[in-house]
């Protein structure tokens, strides 16, 4: 009986351990599970519905609701600008389109900067920053930098007149933006042209100071960097003796001497010639 009773408990120790064991081995697997399930939630990215063109689209196009599609873009990466409603990217449907003002290619995400409002044209008016006018400069292929200008640089103007001393160069704008060249407002137009007129984006004061300059003298362009953000601030006047590095000679003042002398109740100053 003894050796029985022994042997039932043994398999009854056994039997625990096993217990034991196999519900540990649940648990330990249990929270694998709920640690990956976790994990798996924070690789979740949250995303947002972000407007997108479905086709190449060029300046001057108009965008139709065919020319669209909505993918979902994460939510902290969607571009500033971005439509991530269709009402608000076409509020009166295909009545009143949108034109394009930039190129954007397939699946780009549509930006309020790279087109115009509804209904209007990829002209010159819808360049303009609110208050803003623009301005037509005439140029050449030495005031217009060579060709080198596109729509959206920015550039310095400088005028070239005669004054009452002489001939003078002064900066009289800094960093200004150009909206059109020639007759083009298109930015993604790449082919070198030399400019003939320039149209810039300014204030009702600067129109009236350009026109002014240009009827007095002459305009020249240099084009500022593209990464430049600052505008120069300080007053650049060159004429030609800066130009020559003839320095400008103060006239000397004559030494005079005088004498005084009384007559009568008057005491008078007689101007007489310097010994020393």
């Amino acid at each position: 009986m003894r050796l029985v009773f022994g042997l039932v408990l043994l398999l009854g120790v056994a039997l625990a351990g096993a217990a034991v064991y196999m519900a540990r081995d649940f648990f330990t697997q249990q929270q694998l599970q709920i640690a990956e399930a976790e994990a798996a939630k924070k690789a979740i990215v949250p995303t947002t519905d972000v407007m997108v063109v479905n086709k190449r689209m060029r300046y001057g196009q108009k965008l139709t609701t065919k020319d669209v599609k909505i993918v979902r873009w994460p939510t902290a990466a969607i571009p500033k600008g971005a439509f991530t409603d269709p009402k608000e990217l076409f509020p009166s449907g295909n009545e009143e389109l949108r034109s394009i003002l930039r190129a954007m290619e397939p699946d780009e995400a549509i930006l309020q900067v790279k087109v115009t409002a509804p209904g209007e044209d990829a002209g010159v008016s819808s360049r303009l920053s609110p208050g803003m006018r623009a301005f037509t400069i005439k140029t050449d292929v030495t005031s217009g930098v060579s060709g080198f200008l596109r729509p959206g640089d920015r550039v310095d103007v400088y005028w070239t007149g005669r004054l009452n001393d002489g001939n003078l160069t002064q900066l009289i704008h800094s960093n200004m933006r150009l909206i059109a060249i020639n007759q083009s407002a298109d930015e993604d137009n790449n082919n070198p042209t030399v400019a003939r007129t320039v149209t810039v984006e300014v204030s009702p004061t600067e129109v009236a100071k350009l026109a002014q300059a240009q009827s007095t003298g002459r305009l020249s362009l240099s084009l500022v960097g593209a990464d430049e953000e600052s505008v120069i601030a300080d007053a650049i006047a060159v004429n030609q003796r800066d130009v020559l590095g003839i320095e400008e000679k103060k006239a000397e003042q004559r030494k005079r001497c005088f004498v005084r002398r009384r007559q009568g109740e008057e005491t008078i100053s007689i101007e007489i010639p310097c010994t020393n």
